[in-house]
């Protein structure tokens, strides 16, 4: 039979490296003509596609080379291999066997591609994320499906679409594997501030900051720590801003992502909620702005050697899907939706309170909230405990509920351990800039005005009679602490670094 090759392209080795690279061309194949066809982005089937199997067939490739220089040397030597086998197809049994063996091949590879692909579809699942491979993410896939990015993939936010992210991120998710499989991971989970991919790559997929204007009126109901749970109704006009000249008001909270401004900040600590040094840019006219805090000191180092972030979406909406909930803010949602009944004496404190104890078991935790709130309405109400127990016991479930979406003991997970920088009441939030503290060299001061972002036009508390005007109102404390709220920031009560934090 005539050779079409040399000689030493005949060998075991040789041929196995070429059936891999064979193998690997023919997935890739496949694999790009399905993504091509594919109304959906998927960044690990891109990943297979593009740097896994392109890297078998190069390992072949160099098997070939091995296989051929290897038996090259061996004919130097005056070693010759016999004859390969050879298919004759005229003969009944080899015609058979060269069939079945064509076919079964063929069918294997299919088979073979088909699940390829579906196991690395099912790797870029929300549910491999959260429960199969990452099971220390818990928490974290707990409060995911909870948001309002719930319908969005994980590797739409954490990964995006290329190649290059994708790599990053499984570099990163190496030494993660590494960190599980030695119990090496912190507790919790760190948020990844410092290689997070920038929002203009994810966020704005979506959300276009150009398209970002008007102002929305929304209503929070709040409940007091008494014995009633007063009642406090509070009606806002959020100032969203943004946009641009043609499409609306470019005033308001998306001035910082407007398209004609850029803030450039410096941060001294890790989460970012200390920034003594801000900057703000004109696009326009690239006119600057530097602002430095008077209450926090800022070294020539820390300006010189310092991470200045250009600041993004994920600055302020730094809990956009991982948000873990205050139990105030909790509570007072779920008694607003008559699922925890607000007659219940003091329900509001004692809520607040049992949820945030710091147990340490999830088991101890549900169990003791029951025993408590049991415990206090026979102990204190018991009249009152045998003629609502249904609605007790509804409270009981509504709390058990809530704990077990915002706290998670064995990872050390709570509200408490990650800010939440939209708004400003349990973190500084807002206030990490506007705190009318950050003073330009002209003198000029970063407002904290509070009707720079919104407008309260209307404010009820318990029975009282609503003070309400289109114009605004001035807020009232429902609490009375006199004027000193106005001169300090809310999270300086209502902090999450503090046990006895005001609700």
């Amino acid at each position: 039979m005539r050779k079409w090759l040399p000689s030493s392209f005949y060998n075991p080795i040789t041929i196995a490296g070429a059936a891999l690279a064979s193998l690997s061309f023919g997935l890739i194949l496949f694999l790009t003509v399905l993504e091509a066809f594919s109304s959906d982005n998927k960044p690990y089937a891109g990943i297979l596609t593009f740097i896994i199997l392109p890297g078998f067939l190069i390992l072949g490739l160099l098997i070939i080379a091995y296989g051929i220089i290897r038996e090259r040397r061996r004919e130097l030597q005056g070693k010759f291999r016999e004859k390969l086998p050879v298919i004759d197809l005229n003969d009944d049994k080899h015609k058979r066997a060269f069939f079945i063996f064509s076919i079964g091949t063929i069918i294997l590879i299919a088979f073979t591609a088909f699940g390829s692909f579906k196991a690395y579809e099912y790797t870029e699942s929300d549910a491999f994320c959260g429960t199969i491979c990452h099971k220390v993410m818990e928490p974290e896939y707990t409060a995911y499906k909870y948001s309002s990015h719930s319908r969005v993939g994980c590797v739409k936010c954490h990964i995006g679409p290329g190649a290059g992210w994708f790599v990053k991120s499984k570099i990163s998710g190496s030494y993660q594997v590494y960190s599980v499989l030695f119990n090496k991971f912190p507790r919790p989970i760190e948020a990844p501030i410092e290689n997070l991919r920038p929002a203009k790559e994810t966020c704005e997929q979506c959300h276009w900051p150009r398209v970002f204007y008007g102002k929305k009126e929304i209503t929070n109901t709040y409940y007091l720590s008494d014995e009633n749970n007063t009642r406090m109704i509070l009606s806002m006009l959020v100032k969203i801003g943004g946009g641009n000249q043609e499409a609306g008001v470019t005033s308001g909270i998306h001035w910082h992502m407007n398209i004609s401004n850029q803030i450039t900040y410096l941060a001294i600590d890790r989460e970012r909620q200390v920034i003594p040094w801000v900057k703000a840019k004109s696009m326009i006219t690239g006119k600057e702005t530097i602002y430095r805090s008077t209450s926090v000191p800022v070294t020539k180092g820390e300006l010189k050697n310092g991470e200045y972030r250009t600041m993004d979406c994920i600055d302020c909406h730094n809990r956009a899907t991982h948000k873990y909930n205050p139990p105030a803010t909790s509570v007072n949602q779920v008694m607003a939706a008559g699922w925890i009944d607000a007659s219940l004496p003091y329900i509001k404190s004692i809520s607040v309170k049992v949820l945030d104890r710091g147990y340490t078991t999830k088991e101890i935790a549900l169990d003791s909230i029951k025993a408590e709130v049991e415990d206090f309405y026979q102990g204190d109400y018991p009249e009152i405990y045998s003629s609502k127990k249904d609605k007790i016991e509804k409270a009981i479930s509504e709390l058990q509920d809530i704990y077990s979406r915002n706290y998670f003991p064995y990872m050390n997970v709570s509200w408490r351990k990650f800010p939440d920088n939209i708004g400003h009441m349990y973190s500084p939030g807002c206030f990490r800039c506007h705190d009318g503290k950050h003073v330009s060299s002209d003198g000029k001061v970063i407002s904290n005005d509070c009707n720079t972002c919104h407008t309260i036009l209307s404010q009820q508390i318990g029975d009282q009679k609503p003070e309400m005007s289109m114009l605004g109102v001035d807020y009232i404390h429902p609490v009375n602490i006199g004027k000193s709220w106005k001169s300090m920031l809310c999270s300086d009560c209502h902090t999450r670094q503090k046990n006895d934090y005001i609700p």
